[in-house]
């Protein structure tokens, strides 16, 4: 704990906050609990899920949905040495808290307490969704786990209140607002949730060179405006992409939501004919015909295979890809989150396939060493991953330099003509912003008239500080352009 506050003061000495993980679902099974449980201490045992007989536990697992089914299959396991069943949704080594006795609120509240005492800027509560139990249902997002959300988030306020709560619950859409407050817990609960569905219609887009399921989901689902509270926005992260593609939402525009999750799996692990992407499948589940997919953002992007081609149009749309998600995720509204080394165009590092304990686990594919090399030559000559980098390092500062981005400004859907431009306003009290992506690798046409509809005046680019030309009535975006225009 002391190198611990060392580094937290550190840290806030160069202006950067210190987030860590508060898991409130379960705890390692080497935890002092656990092992007071384990010894037969009646007390700890209610602070877990544990049964004396197999009966419950297969009622329970008729509706629960496995969450690693490769290598950690079922949701209980079986500790002969002690003579209970616990409840182990990820793993076996990983034991379910028993969130119905009060005790473990109260442990948990201390917990949490303690950390912000030691400098803790955000609390990214892990594995939220699964924290209540009921008998015939998936164990997800029950209505208890919101209400001891809102009374965490209470405790918080009053003893730490610049303390922020990151929720991760990777979830559909309807599942995923409520973690930001809705109904009686509006604007008591989260302060911040992932944005998984803007991840995932990102990669759904690149790949379809369409955008109407985006702009379908994403206008569908989500409210323009958030109360006390915002998203985190990103395109890659440390887990695998899950397709939160539902059969409605697919069907709202005339596709299959199997075939689409389909397709999108075998896209991004580059099996699908003139896929630009290198990625692996993660999970694969013959029953229900779920395939996740891991890999870096330059690899999904298509950097790596374009490289190993040889293909230099190919490493130039790559290039424009990376660049268009990261100024989606800087303009969208909330927090953008860039996971370590996609700011420096890393690919996938295969060398996990040699680690026995991780060779399992594709996930590993995108969790790399940080290249240092790289690092330090990042500023020379022309390079994807410098001009990655410096990219990056310039949408940041635009982001920062326009006051309309602040997160308390609505986001709105567009729909403009044609499938390939993704379009949103952000509702700043100074005017409107209008932000144009194109998803595609030809350029694209859109009518000034329109963009003047929706409040432009100036036809002025915010994300490169230059006028926008139009012709004939129209404005030209580029390959995967990305224009903030006012």
């Amino acid at each position: 704990m002391a190198d611990f506050e060392e580094v937290s003061a550190a840290l806030r000495a160069r202006g950067m906050s210190l987030c860590i993980d508060l898991v409130l679902n379960h705890t390692a099974k080497e935890h002092a609990w656990a092992r007071k449980a384990a010894k037969g201490d009646a007390k700890y045992q209610d602070y877990y899920l544990m049964f004396d007989t197999p009966d419950l536990p297969r009622q329970y697992e008729q509706t629960l949905i496995e969450v690693f089914p490769d290598n950690a299959p079922g949701s209980f396991t079986h500790y002969p040495d002690f003579g209970k069943w616990v409840w182990t949704t990820f793993n076996e080594h990983q034991w379910d808290l028993n969130w119905a006795n009060p005790q473990v609120f109260l442990e948990i509240v201390e917990v949490m307490l303690f950390l912000a005492n030691r400098g803790v800027d955000v609390l990214r509560l892990d594995a939220v969704a699964f924290m209540w139990k009921r008998m015939g249902t998936k164990c997800q997002s029950e209505p208890e786990v919101h209400m001891l959300l809102q009374a965490l988030r209470a405790c918080s306020r009053i003893a730490a209140p610049a303390v922020i709560h990151l929720e991760e619950a990777i979830v559909a859409p309807a599942e995923m607002l409520p973690y930001l407050g809705r109904g009686v817990h509006d604007g008591k609960e989260g302060n911040l949730a992932y944005h998984n569905s803007l991840m995932v219609q990102f990669w759904s887009a690149l790949a379809t060179r369409e955008t109407r399921l985006m702009a379908h989901v994403l206008a569908t689902h989500f409210p323009e405006r958030l109360t006390n509270a915002t998203y985190a926005t990103y395109i890659r992260c440390h887990d695998d992409i899950g397709w939160a593609v539902t059969d409605e939402d697919a069907a709202a525009i005339g596709l299959s939501g199997a075939g689409h999750r389909a397709f999108l799996s075998d896209f991004y692990d580059g099996s699908f004919p003139g896929s630009f992407a290198q990625g692996a499948l993660f999970q694969v589940n013959p029953a229900t015909g779920d395939k996740r997919i891991s890999g870096s953002f330059a690899s999904l992007a298509g950097l790596e295979k374009a490289e190993a081609e040889g293909d230099v149009a190919g490493v130039e749309m790559a290039v424009q890809r990376m660049l268009m998600g990261h100024a989606l995720i800087a303009s969208f509204g909330g927090i953008p989150l860039i996971y370590m080394g996609d700011e420096l165009a890393l690919p996938n590092d295969y060398s996990y396939l040699q680690v026995p304990e991780q060779m399992h686990d594709s996930r590993w594919i995108h969790r790399p060493m940080m290249d240092w090399g790289r690092v330090d030559t990042r500023h020379l000559g022309e390079s994807p991953y410098s001009r990655v980098f410096w990219g990056v390092r310039q949408i940041l500062a635009r982001r920062r330099a326009v006051a309309g981005l602040h997160g308390a400004y609505g986001t709105r859907i567009l729909h403009p003509e044609g499938g390939g431009i993704f379009a949103f306003l952000r509702d700043a009290p100074t005017g409107p912003i209008v932000c144009l992506f194109n998803f595609t690798e030809q350029w694209q046409h859109l009518s000034e008239d329109w963009a003047r509809g929706q409040g432009v005046r100036r036809m002025h680019d915010l994300l490169s500080d230059h006028p926008v030309e139009t012709y004939h009535g129209h404005i030209a975006l580029p390959p995967y352009a990305r224009v903030w225009l006012v």
